[in-house]
């Protein structure tokens, strides 16, 4: 009996510390992918010459951010845990599993954000500021009495926000010279927010109206309808400022649109099925036809930021004020 029970609490010690490691959703890294447009696009607009040192400076910024996310993601866990119990599928997360030590998952969430904030200061203050930043949208994002996930429309427009910061992150990595342009920080912003928009109408869809208000407050407001007339704003808005960054840095970019425009309404039309990948993004890439048009994108965008079209120009001639 000795025995087994020394086995048990060794199993339980053991999961515990699986469980502290999973919060840090170490998974989820890839979405520090959103920060390399900001360098690639700092890149061509500064005509900066690519290094050993460059590649440190790169390296070391996406370890700070994602230590950052990894410190909000800890947070996130600790404080949503009551709620996540409601949800069909987060329910079995640690924390919501009574996995997770509260006092030592605040510290690790201390800790994270240190270690992160730290490792930034290394590379440049503009870094260091997008790593703050992030740090404190997830707190107001996770933490009372703000707490910005149950207010509806601004939980969407609030969570989205961390792609401009990852931008400028990817941007201060590579230089402080010049700053970022408002124009397509706003694009960046409002495409987030049609990406967020379409998990909050697919997980509104899959937990159902009488239980997703349970879930989170937030969704005691929307309905699908409402929840899609955002995201055609989101959409709309995202495409009007990354069409006015065109017209005035890249106009190549106006050959993106097409490419852009499919793989929007490809990603829309993966929010209505069930138990979509869009309510977690981490495991889009099991979606091969969405990875395709992505990778398709990608390279469409770097082509475009590097290769002049002189023609262009005849065609969308700027106009001249008289």
């Amino acid at each position: 009996m000795m025995q087994t029970s020394i086995a048990e609490v060794c199993e339980l010690q053991r999961k515990r510390r699986r469980a502290h490691l999973d919060i840090m959703r170490l998974d989820h890294s890839i979405k520090q992918i959103f920060i390399l447009p900001g360098i690639v696009v700092a890149f061509s607009i500064s005509q900066a010459s690519l290094s050993v040192h460059l590649l440190f400076r790169i390296v070391a910024g996406i370890i700070a951010m994602t230590a950052i996310a990894s410190s909000n993601y800890v947070l996130n866990e600790i404080l949503d845990a009551p709620f996540d119990r409601l949800h069909p599928t987060k329910r079995f997360r640690p924390a919501a599993l009574g996995l997770v030590n509260p006092f030592a998952g605040y510290a690790q969430w201390l800790i994270l954000a240190a270690s992160g904030f730290g490792i930034a200061s290394e590379v440049s203050a503009g870094l260091l500021a997008s790593c703050f930043l992030l740090w404190i949208m997830g707190t107001l994002y996770n933490v009372r009495p703000l707490r910005l996930k149950d207010i509806p429309y601004l939980d969407v427009i609030a969570e989205s926000f961390n792609n401009p910061i990852r931008f400028c992150a990817g941007w201060y990595i590579l230089t402080m010279s010049i700053m970022p342009p408002v124009s397509l920080l706003i694009a960046y912003w409002m495409l987030g927010a049609y990406f967020m928009a379409l998990k909050r109408f697919s997980e509104y869809r899959q937990i159902g109206p009488e239980r997703a208000g349970w879930y989170r407050k937030s969704f005691r407001h929307y309905t699908e309808k409402s929840l899609l007339n955002s995201v055609v704003f989101y959409a709309a808005t995202s495409m009007l400022f990354f069409g006015a960054f065109i017209m005035r840095y890249r106009l190549e970019l106006v050959m993106s649109f097409p490419v852009i425009a499919l793989l929007m309404a490809a990603y829309f039309n993966l929010a209505f099925e069930p138990d979509s990948a869009v309510q977690n993004p981490e495991k889009l890439f099991r979606e091969p036809r969405l990875m395709i048009l992505l990778v398709v994108c990608v390279a469409f965008l770097a082509v475009l930021l590097f290769v002049r079209v002189p023609h262009l120009e005849q065609i969308f001639p700027r106009s001249v004020a008289p």
